[in-house]
């Protein structure tokens, strides 16, 4: 996913980066509805309405996309409807419907398509997008949204461009090197998905000035 940079016409774009959004198979596209919840913001002020932490307030209004870490639809083959953006994370998310009429969203891997099939469980090829347990991922595979206790959904390697590399098997345990260089033991009954998570270049953005942070 590119960078682009933008004409100086003020010194607010003179460094400015941002993405290109090249990526999201519609930049104008709704979240889907029913995977949507609102998001409650405090505004610094506590359970009697005072305010209790200054500078906090305003922004834009979000809506949290529930997003699917668990990837307990095994067996069940799906499509990728849409690649979206979310504003509650780096990465970009993708709508998938099941086979069996079930529609989630996931977390986007990279080069995962519009149309690409994705599924998960046992036995299902370690292709990009599929969700697999530990102990069937072929050693040196990069792998993303990994979770650390078994059925409790992804909670490492999730942010835009992060993946880790399953180097080895030691009991019920896999060896896997995150993001951060820390190597890990995660037992092998744990699930994660095949490939990098998308937005890579999001690291290349420069916000430009401070009034836009």
């Amino acid at each position: 996913m590119p960078v682009k940079k933008h004409k100086p016409v003020s010194p607010g774009r003179r460094h400015y980066v941002s993405n290109d959004y090249s990526a999201l198979t519609s930049k104008s596209q709704k979240p889907y509805k029913k995977l949507t919840v609102g998001l409650k913001r405090t505004g610094g002020r506590n359970h009697d309405g005072k305010m209790t932490v200054r500078n906090i307030g305003g922004g834009h209004k979000k809506k949290y996309r529930i997003i699917d870490f668990k990837r307990n639809n095994e067996g069940v083959e799906g499509t990728v409807k849409t690649i979206e953006y979310d504003p509650n994370r780096s990465a970009y998310i993708a709508l998938i419907e099941y086979a069996d009429g079930d529609i989630r969203y996931i977390i986007a891997p990279d080069k995962l398509k519009e149309g690409d099939n994705v599924n998960s469980g046992k036995g299902v090829t370690p292709v990009v997008g599929n969700a697999m347990y530990l102990d069937e991922i072929p050693l040196g595979s990069d792998i993303h949204a990994i979770e650390m206790a078994p059925g409790k959904g992804a909670q490492l390697a999730r942010s835009a461009g992060t993946y880790g590399t399953l180097m080895g098997r030691e009991g019920k345990y896999a060896i896997i090197k995150l993001p951060s260089s820390e190597v890990r033991r995660i037992l092998l009954t744990c699930k994660a998905t095949i490939g990098a998570t998308s937005n890579p270049d999001h690291g290349l953005q420069v916000v430009g000035k401070a009034g836009r942070n």
